[in-house]
C-alpha cells in the first residue's frame, strides 16, 4: 500500500510538473505573440549598389514606397562615387523582386565645384565651405525621400543639405500616370522648412484630414502636425517646428530620431513607424511603432513596448553599422511591407500580416494616456 502511495505521488508530481511547464510555455508564447515584429525577407538585400551605373555605384538605401494599381513603386536614395545623392526608381508586382530604372528619377542640380570639394579625391580633404559633411557618405543632392499618393498624384519630401545649421525639407510632386510612363515630370521643388534650421524626417499623411493636407513634423515632446489648404503656401511660409529628440527615459527609445515611413491608415487608427535608440547602449537606428487616433493623430493610442526591427543582419551593419532606416511602408494583399535602408548601403524589406501585427501592437503595446512620445 505504501509503495502504491509513493507511485501515485510520483505520477501526480510528473503530471503537475508537465502541466506547469505547459503553462509556462503557453504564457511565454502568448507574451511573444503579443510583441509586434517584422520578418525580414530571405532575399534581402532586394536592391544593391549597381557597379554599372556611376550615379548609384556606391550605395542605394532609405527608400520611399507607394502602392498603386497592383504595383509597388520605390524611390530610393542613390549615391555615386561623386558623393552626390540622387533619387532612383524601381517597380515591382510582388513587392520583393524589383525592376530598376537605368537613370535617376529625380536629381538636384549638382553643386558648383568652386564651392565644394570632391570628398572622394585622395588629393583633397573632405569639406564644405561651411563645414564637414558626410551624411550617408554623401556631400550633396537629394536625400532620404518619403512619398505618398493623394488623388492620383505622388508627393515626395526629401532632405537637402545646405550646411550643418541648415538642413532643409523640400517637397515636389508628380502624376501617377507620368510615373507609369517613366516621364519624370516633377513639379518644381520648394522648401517647407526654414533656412538656417536643421530638420529631417517629416512625413505627409496619405490623405487629406478634414479637407487639408497634413504634415507630421515633430514627435517630441509631443506630436505636431501642420494642416494646410494648399502646399504651395509653405514656400513663403515654411513650417515652424522644433528639433527636439527626447523620448522615454530608461526605454529603448530614450532618444527619438523622428518619424520613419508616412502613416498608414487602418481601421484601428494611423499606424506610424518611428526611429529611436538608447544612447548608452546603441548608436544608430531601431524601429518602433505607434497607433495614432484616426480623428486626432496627435493622440497616441498604443506604442510598441520594444523595437519591431533592430539592426542584426550583416546588411544592417555594413558601411554604417547599426542602422535600419524604415522610410517606406505599404499594405499589399493584407500584408504590411516595410522598406528600409540597411547600413546606409542596401535596400531591404520586412513584412508582417497587417491584422496580426496590429493586434499584437494593441495587445502587447503600452496604452497611452498622454500625447508625449
Amino acid at each position: 500500500m505504501i509503495i502504491l502511495t509513493y507511485i501515485f505521488i510520483a505520477v501526480l508530481a510528473v503530471v503537475v510538473g508537465f502541466a506547469a511547464y505547459a503553462a509556462i510555455r503557453t504564457t511565454s508564447a502568448r507574451r511573444m505573440g503579443r510583441r509586434a515584429l517584422l520578418s525580414r525577407s530571405p532575399r534581402n538585400p532586394i536592391l544593391a549598389p549597381n557597379s554599372n551605373e556611376p550615379w548609384e555605384n556606391a550605395a542605394v538605401f532609405n527608400p520611399a514606397a507607394v502602392y498603386a494599381n497592383g504595383r509597388v513603386h520605390l524611390f530610393y536614395r542613390a549615391l555615386g562615387m561623386d558623393g552626390i545623392s540622387r533619387i532612383g526608381y524601381a517597380v515591382s508586382a510582388d513587392g520583393i523582386h524589383f525592376e530598376r530604372s537605368s537613370r535617376p528619377a529625380f536629381a538636384m542640380r549638382t553643386p558648383s565645384p568652386a564651392r565644394f570639394k570632391n570628398p572622394f579625391s585622395s588629393s583633397e580633404k573632405l569639406h564644405y565651405d561651411t563645414g564637414l559633411y558626410a551624411s550617408g557618405g554623401g556631400w550633396g543632392g537629394s536625400e532620404d525621400p518619403r512619398a505618398v499618393l493623394i488623388e492620383g498624384r505622388v508627393y515626395m519630401t526629401f532632405g537637402v543639405f545646405e550646411s550643418w545649421e541648415s538642413l532643409r525639407i523640400a517637397l515636389t510632386s508628380i502624376g501617377l500616370n507620368d510615373i507609369d510612363a517613366r516621364r519624370w515630370n516633377w513639379a518644381p521643388h520648394f522648401f517647407i522648412s526654414p533656412h538656417n534650421e536643421a530638420h529631417k524626417n517629416w512625413v505627409m499623411f496619405p490623405e487629406k484630414i478634414r479637407g487639408k493636407f497634413a504634415i507630421l513634423h515633430a514627435l517630441s515632446p509631443d506630436i505636431r502636425i501642420e494642416y494646410v489648404d494648399s502646399l504651395d503656401g509653405l514656400a513663403e511660409h515654411p513650417i515652424r517646428s522644433n528639433n527636439k529628440r527626447s523620448g522615454r527615459a530608461g526605454h529603448w527609445d530614450a532618444f527619438v530620431r523622428g518619424a520613419a515611413a508616412p502613416p498608414i491608415k487602418t481601421k484601428y487608427g494611423w499606424l506610424l513607424l518611428y526611429h529611436g535608440m538608447k544612447p548608452k547602449e546603441h548608436v544608430g537606428y531601431k524601429v518602433g511603432a505607434v497607433l495614432l487616433d484616426i480623428d486626432d493623430p496627435t493622440k497616441i493610442l498604443y506604442r510598441s513596448a520594444a523595437p519591431i526591427l533592430e539592426p542584426r543582419e550583416w546588411y544592417e551593419n555594413d558601411w554604417k553599422p547599426g542602422v535600419v532606416y524604415a522610410s517606406g511602408a505599404i499594405v499589399k494583399d493584407g500584408m504590411l511591407f516595410v522598406y528600409y535602408g540597411g547600413g546606409d548601403k542596401w535596400v531591404n524589406v520586412a513584412t508582417a500580416p497587417l491584422e496580426q501585427f496590429l493586434q499584437a501592437l494593441m495587445a502587447g503595446g503600452q496604452a497611452e494616456l498622454s500625447r508625449a512620445v
